[in-house]
């Protein structure tokens, strides 16, 4: 099968251009099935659901019998697998709104037609019951979406981060154990090389690759999450996802460090104009919930400051933003790269973007990590806001 998607990768790629490549590429190829395109999506590859239905072969698969399984279209064929071989089917809820996961409970003697139902998308919606944080869950197996993968176990989601969390919050609640396996179905062409400096400690690795020629044993030797990073975790991201709320408020109770992003003593702290005035817009790199299309207008991303707050704020210029890229990718981008700021200008049609931080230390970090960063074969240009705008007041 090809590999060529990921064959070349340029020195300052990001998680975003692997995607991008393996997108463009498997719609050229035409190599995925319904929903198309693939673009911002986990590929439906083609024979996914054959491939995965035949995971019931795989001795993992065998000895698991509560099996959480994310509800991606390629994978229907592993949730339809775990629901006829009688085993415990948990399916996370969307976005988390409503709480982790759910278990799917066919009716008493479904027939094959109906389990099929069961393991589509709205299968999950009208066949599932909610699983409480009390209840008592031993997850064996583990199965993710991706959009790439390493031979080393090292994914890559649709940037969303929700594959991550989830499992962090399983650690949290003890749904998953240091035997629990976790494995990944892909085309061959989504197994590509990644840069190791692209992994965050948050990221979720997987023990076993799947594709439909061979079964990839990773060896990964990076530790998986052992928990949820308070630390980068938003107080916006706790708004949105309720079951977060209370997984922190366990582990508080227990006598763990549940710091949120906004709350850390161990950065300078943000002035006090500022802080009243409500500049700041937090977006946890563990997650960051976008909008559906991923879409925002320039005039969003700014109104919220004025010019004479944003002084408050150390800012950097980001220049040579290839013109088709979305704040979207532009976001995930930053957040990969541990340098989201508290407040972004968008100028996506002027290819470009101011990023304001909280303090200089903040923007020095930032501006040191974002050095060299191509996005869609560009190299992006960082630099101070301030010296942007005096090459710009100066003029030729």
């Amino acid at each position: 099968m090809e590999r060529a998607a990921g064959a070349r990768l340029s020195p300052g790629i990001s998680k975003w251009d692997i995607r991008q490549k393996i997108w463009d590429y498997m719609e050229a190829s035409n190599l995925a099935d319904f929903p198309r395109p693939v673009h911002h999506r986990i590929p439906n590859f083609k024979g996914s659901f054959l491939m995965c239905h035949c995971v019931q072969k795989w001795e993992a698969f065998e000895k698991a019998r509560e099996v959480k399984v994310d509800p991606d279209k390629p994978l229907e064929g592993v949730r339809l697998a775990t629901l006829q071989a009688g085993k415990t089917l948990l399916v996370p809820t969307p976005r988390l709104r409503t709480g982790l996961f759910n278990r799917i409970v066919p009716p008493p003697g479904a027939a094959k037609v109906t389990l099929r139902k069961c393991a589509t998308s709205q299968g999950v919606r009208d066949f599932s019951v909610p699983v409480e944080l009390d209840a008592n869950v031993r997850v064996d197996l583990v199965v993710v979406g991706s959009v790439a993968v390493s031979e080393k176990g090292w994914r890559i989601g649709k940037g969303e981060g929700y594959a991550d969390m989830e499992y962090a919050m399983m650690v949290s609640m003890g749904a998953v154990r240091e035997d629990t396996v976790v494995v990944t179905a892909v085309h061959d062409c989504q197994v590509v090389d990644i840069p190791e400096e692209l992994l965050g400690e948050h990221d979720l690795t997987v023990d076993y690759i799947l594709t439909p020629t061979r079964v990839i044993r990773t060896g990964c030797a990076r530790p998986k999450p052992q928990g949820i990073f308070w630390h980068k975790v938003s107080s916006e991201t706790l708004e949105k996802i309720p079951v977060l709320k209370n997984l922190r408020w366990r582990e508080k109770q227990a006598g763990k460090d549940v710091t949120l992003k906004e709350e850390r003593t161990d950065v300078p702290a943000v002035s006090e104009l500022s802080r009243k005035a409500r500049v700041v817009r937090p977006e946890g790199p563990a997650l960051r919930n976008e909008s559906s299309k991923g879409h925002a207008s320039p005039r969003d991303e700014s109104a919220p400051a004025s010019s004479d707050r944003l002084r408050e704020l150390s800012s950097l210029f980001v220049g040579n933003i290839p013109p088709a890229t979305r704040v979207s990718e532009f976001k995930a981008v930053l957040r990969e790269r541990h340098s989201t700021p508290a407040h972004l200008t968008w100028q996506g049609p002027q290819r470009r973007a101011f990023l304001h931080y909280r303090d200089s230390s903040a923007a020095e970090v930032a501006m040191a990590t974002l050095q060299g960063l191509s996005l869609h074969g560009c190299t992006l240009r960082v630099e101070s806001a301030k010296a942007q705008c005096k090459k710009t007041s100066s003029g030729p």
